[in-house]
């Protein structure tokens, strides 16, 4: 049995999640149609509105994600410019 991952598009995540919001269906039965997990829904549900929008928690969560990468890159960027002026400084002795 292979333990392959599969990715979901945001339309079908979307539709999924206004699906489970219109329908009288538990949200267990919803997912065993679309052959998804009832967990995974629920995590849908926390990302998207029955309209299919964007929370807030989702959109922060998104803007946390890229602050933390402009972070990590600004550190890198910082680093090598000390390694850059030891360097420089070394040949100016």
């Amino acid at each position: 049995m292979t333990n392959t991952r599969r990715k979901y598009d945001e339309e079908f995540k979307k539709n999924a999640v206004k699906l489970s919001y219109a329908s009288t269906k538990p949200v267990a039965e919803i997912a065993y149609e679309l052959g998804i997990s009832d967990g995974m829904l629920y995590r849908w549900r926390q990302k998207y509105t029955a309209q299919g929008d964007k929370t807030r928690t989702a959109t922060l969560e998104e803007e946390v994600k890229e602050l933390r990468l402009r972070n990590a890159e600004q550190a890198m960027e910082i680093d090598m410019l000390k390694k850059a002026s030891a360097y420089f400084a070394r040949l100016h002795k």
